[in-house]
């Protein structure tokens, strides 16, 4: 994600929501100002995940989301809850 993404809680806002949906996988801070999401769940509830943070927490100003699709669930993500890397 780009935009008005780090120092708006967004790291916590979407641990938040990724939890609420049951995904594993981590969101950190880019050293360039975007932040990056890894999720592994169901294919559906994924995309629901990617939709939510097109739009981010009220305070934050998404700018634009890159999606890259790897297809390979990592073993060590499975079921692992989700979580904020620094």
């Amino acid at each position: 994600m780009t935009g008005v993404v780090q120092g708006v809680s967004y790291r916590f806002w979407a641990m938040t929501r990724a939890r609420e949906m049951d995904l594993s996988g981590y969101v950190r801070n880019i050293p360039d100002g975007s932040v990056e999401l890894v999720l592994q769940g169901p294919e559906p509830i994924v995309r629901r995940m990617i939709e939510f943070c097109g739009r981010g927490p009220a305070w934050a100003t998404v700018k634009s989301v890159e999606v890259d699709e790897t297809g390979s669930p990592d073993p060590e993500e499975d079921g692992r809850p989700f979580r904020v890397m620094s």
